[in-house]
């Protein structure tokens, strides 16, 4: 299970590190231990973001951010797919975190390890949230070449266990190694510093804890003692803008424009930010989002999940990511977002209303809308009157989740945990509809285990055929 890699260009410095147990660099005494450690840090930084593109990539077409330029496309309509490179990513990062963790506990680096453990937990629930049950204690030590599957629920427990830990290692001093916050700094999210990792990870574990609303174990309480100590202001995101060339978005786009067909908008999406087919509150961020069409009476059209496109694809029939740095998702710097403000504040809007404090939840529903506009760039008069509609200002005493979810799925465009809020609201979002030549009866719920790992690991594997089947957490 451990995995080949990793040569990653940065600051102009080419950084190699060797795959063999532990690192054969600290079996040299004259080594010095920052060099290494500061490279792994660099790449398993980068790579915990690049893992959400991933993965996000593929769950935006089960919550129809994005369709399928082609007609009956395999993400777009439920079909098995093979999403053996996400899981190498996955895999090849979680290896690199081992012998990070691993180097920093050696060199009595307690504040690595405490980022280590946060890096972990990250990639691990990704993995967890995909296929469920996965490798994990077996995984990386180098003793089994096909390890055992940890239960799903043990999985998710270790996420959480990972949390806590990299919680208690930030809060120790003495770290023998710092971590440099002087730029170019070797962590690219959040820089070295120390409080900005533990809020993440509060943020984080608010983001599992909710993910159990279907399941006896979900405890308002414990999620607004997290929430209390994750992100209080827009600008203490976990993101990153350090890519070897640009944005993956941007380069989706970048693609599309060269006709390698990429980054076009599902319809559904496209519908909920023009609210047809009345056009009663247009969201000011699908401008800023999306390119416009050729048809003045229709600025902006999305691809109906499984059709395939109406048009060519380069007459402007449709609407996709733009390139160059028109979008705010896909320009070449644009930031690759982990966790952000606005979800905690629809966390918080989630929870309150399940415990009935409509006040609090009308509050920090309007919070996240507004947060996440003012990131997006809209103007404060566009926001203003967006917000201010009779269709969003709905007043506390009715509101409803379905209004929550909705707005969270249009502020966290892209991101893979709406996926996450789709099985667990039954997919239940405004006029949402199965996708056109689906290969299933209802909604897809996980993934089928990869080629890569059924070839070397398949007597472990477990049967998985049914991509409906749902996860213990979405019964």
């Amino acid at each position: 299970m451990k995995l080949t890699r990793y040569i990653l260009p940065l600051f102009a410095v080419t950084i190699s590190i060797s795959c063999k147990k532990y690192l054969d660099v600290n079996t040299n005494p004259n080594s010095p231990t920052t060099a290494p450690i500061n490279g792994l840090l660099i790449r398993t930084t980068q790579q915990a973001a690049l893992n959400v593109y991933r993965v996000g990539n593929i769950t935006s077409y089960y919550v129809q951010y994005l369709a399928s330029p082609n007609p009956d496309g395999p993400t777009d309509t439920y079909d098995k797919i093979d999403a053996s490179s996400t899981w190498t990513s996955l895999y090849d990062n979680l290896t690199d975190i081992y012998d990070l963790e691993k180097m920093a506990s050696d060199a009595g680096a307690t504040q690595y390890q405490g980022v280590a453990k946060i890096l972990k937990a990250m990639d691990l629930h990704m993995l967890h949230n995909l296929w469920g049950s996965v490798p994990y204690s077996e995984a990386f030590s180098g003793e089994s070449p096909t390890p055992q599957y940890d239960d799903a629920k043990t999985i998710f427990q270790t996420c959480l266990n990972l949390l806590d830990e990299g919680i208690t290692l930030l809060g120790q001093s003495g770290s023998k190694i710092t971590i440099p916050t002087s730029s170019p700094s070797p962590d690219l999210i959040h820089k070295g510093v120390t409080a900005a990792w533990v809020r993440t990870a509060h943020a984080l574990k608010a983001r599992l804890l909710n993910q159990l609303s279907k399941t006896q174990q979900y405890n308002p309480t414990n999620i607004f003692t997290e929430l209390a100590a994750a992100y209080t202001l827009p600008t203490q995101d976990a993101y990153i803008t350090t890519f070897a060339v640009r944005n993956p978005w941007a380069q989706a786009a970048v693609n599309n424009a060269a006709q390698s067909l990429d980054a076009w908008l599902s319809q559904h999406y496209v519908n909920q930010m023009r609210d047809t087919p009345t056009f009663v509150n247009f969201d000011p961020r699908l401008p800023l989002i999306a390119t416009r069409t050729r048809f003045p009476a229709y600025p902006y059209l999305g691809t109906r999940n499984g059709k395939g496109r109406v048009g060519t694809g380069t007459t402007k029939d449709e609407s996709y990511l733009p390139s160059g740095d028109s979008g705010y998702y896909s320009k070449t710097a644009s930031p690759l977002n982990i966790i952000t403000y606005e979800e905690i504040k629809f966390i918080e809007a989630e929870v309150a209303f399940r415990t009935n404090d409509q006040s609090r939840a009308y509050a920090a529903y309007l919070e996240g809308i507004r947060a996440n506009m003012n990131k997006v760039g809209v103007t404060a008069a566009a926001r203003d009157a967006y917000i201010n509609h009779a269709s969003v200002s709905v007043g506390a005493s009715n509101l409803t989740l379905q209004r929550i979810f909705n707005e969270k799925y249009k502020a966290l465009f892209l991101t893979p945990v709406t996926w996450d809020d789709a099985r667990r609201f039954d997919y239940q979002y405004p006029l949402f509809q199965l996708p056109l030549n689906v290969k299933t009866t209802t909604f897809v719920r996980r993934l089928v285990y990869p080629s890569i790992e059924l070839s070397r690991n398949g007597a472990n594997v477990p049967a998985v055929t049914d991509v409906t089947q749902k996860l213990w957490w979405d019964q």
